[in-house]
């Protein structure tokens, strides 16, 4: 199929949109005639001048695929897509996409690499070398115009690819989770650079489309988030990001945003608008936020990070692991509000306590989950100080969750439930009997307690 960019067909957009996908469906059929399998469902969104757009979504959702649609490097299977009015039918001129991979030709020079699209399109030399200068000057790179990408780190690699892209002047700049591959602390140096240079008005484009699965990177950058669905990937709603520039990640309002999408993005089932409403005000609560881990996920990463000192770097982590980023942090997380992990400059290494988790028998582990549990964790010891004190060690999980209730929604307080109780129990504090919706003491703990 030859594809063409269609301008017979423009029909400018009523609302000045720049790119705009109507009921866009894609779907690719699998091997040895086996069916049909559906990447994204009837997905329609926009993109105005002078905002920047978050894709945000789990795997599964499509969204790099989507971008790809909307740049025109491949046919949807049903829907259009217009661009500044015209239906897109081919590599689409009015952006230019950043990628994860940073995708460099390694036998050019930095220079090189950021003049190619305008020598693939035929600019004159003069004009293309002025060009890429400027834009190289622009990424910090100034200096390293003759260095080859041998001799980049991930980071300056990652701004040779903006460069390139910014080089071409796009209406639409498309961001395919560019930061990803980086270190956290490489990764936030330039999510901040990029959002001063949208901030002082020097950005070279009108419009920023970002694919991402990080909430905090959404929230930070974004005027507005769409949050899609899963298998098929679909729009789920949108939020929009009433925060004033440059954004205070410190802030309440911001905080409360974050909850916010992340109830949404926990609970697919759940409307958006209605996952958002549902937020209260974020007050100080005596029961801190559970990250949603197991203890066998907590576990297996300290185990890993015994076995292997050298294994620092998260997103190295999550590669042996091959588990998506948004499903190890919570791990993360857990490790370290429970103190058995700490996170400094990015790199994640065993506290004490870890280390000793980490090489104990399994009573032993048990021992030491037990004591930072009760040191730490709140909700947990919340729930078995309150079993301690009945002369029965008994108490309904109703109780509980009516507690939680007055801190969370309805339905995160569900999980931060579960969560407690399945560390609770890993640490021998309590057991549940699910049949009758109670907690209670282990039998010999609650006899010492008579």
């Amino acid at each position: 199929m030859t594809m063409t960019y269609d301008s017979a067909k423009a029909a400018p957009a009523a609302d000045g949109a720049l790119i705009r996908a109507q009921q866009v469906s894609k779907s690719f059929e699998l091997p040895d005639g086996n069916g049909i399998f559906t990447v994204l469902e009837n997905v329609s969104l926009s993109v105005q001048p002078g905002e920047i757009v978050a894709l945000l979504g789990r795997s599964g959702s499509g969204k790099s695929t989507l971008l790809r649609i909307l740049a025109g490097l491949i046919p949807a299977s049903s829907g259009e897509v217009l661009s500044s009015g015209r239906h897109v039918t081919a590599p689409n001129p009015d952006v230019a996409m950043v990628f994860q991979s940073f995708a460099l030709l390694p036998w050019l020079t930095v220079q090189q690499n950021v003049e190619l699209g305008l020598e693939a399109i035929g600019v004159p030399m003069k004009e293309r070398q002025a060009r890429a200068l400027k834009a190289i000057d622009m990424v910090g790179l100034d200096g390293f115009e003759s260095a080859y990408p041998k001799e980049l780190s991930g980071g300056m690699r990652q701004r040779v690819g903006f460069a390139r892209a910014f080089v071409k002047q796009p209406r639409v700049l498309f961001m395919d989770e560019p930061f990803s591959a980086l270190d956290v602390l490489t990764a936030e140096n330039l999510r901040g650079e990029i959002s001063d240079l949208w901030e002082r008005g020097n950005f070279p484009a009108q419009s920023v489309l970002i694919v991402t699965h990080n909430i905090e990177e959404a929230v930070y950058l974004a005027d507005r988030v769409i949050i899609l669905g899963a298998n098929p990937g679909r729009v789920r709603g949108e939020v929009k990001i009433d925060l004033p520039r440059p954004r205070d990640r410190a802030a309440r309002r911001f905080k409360e945003l974050v909850d916010g999408i992340y109830i949404a993005m926990t609970n697919p089932d759940r409307d958006v608008s209605a996952a958002m409403a549902g937020i209260p005000p974020r007050r100080e609560t005596p029961y801190p936020p559970l990250p949603h881990a197991t203890v066998g996920g907590i576990s297996g990463l300290l185990e890993l990070l015994h076995e292997r000192p050298e294994l620092r770097d998260l997103p190295e982590i999550s590669s042996t692991l091959q588990l998506p980023t948004d499903d190890l942090l919570p791990i993360v997380d857990a490790s370290v509000m429970l103190g058995l992990a700490e996170v400094k400059q990015g790199d994640i290494a065993l506290t004490e306590a870890g280390r000793a988790f980490a090489t104990a028998d399994v009573q032993s582990s048990k021992d030491i989950f037990r004591t930072q549990v009760l040191e730490r964790i709140p909700t947990v010891k919340m729930i078995y100080t309150t079993l301690k004190e009945k002369p029965n060690g008994s108490m309904r999980a109703g109780f509980f969750l009516d507690i939680l209730d007055e801190h969370y929604p309805r339905d995160e307080a569900q999980r931060q439930f579960e969560t407690a109780v399945d560390w609770g129990r890993y640490a021998e504090l309590f057991e549940y009997d699910r049949s009758e919706d109670r907690l209670l003491l282990p039998v010999e703990m609650s006899e010492l307690t008579e």
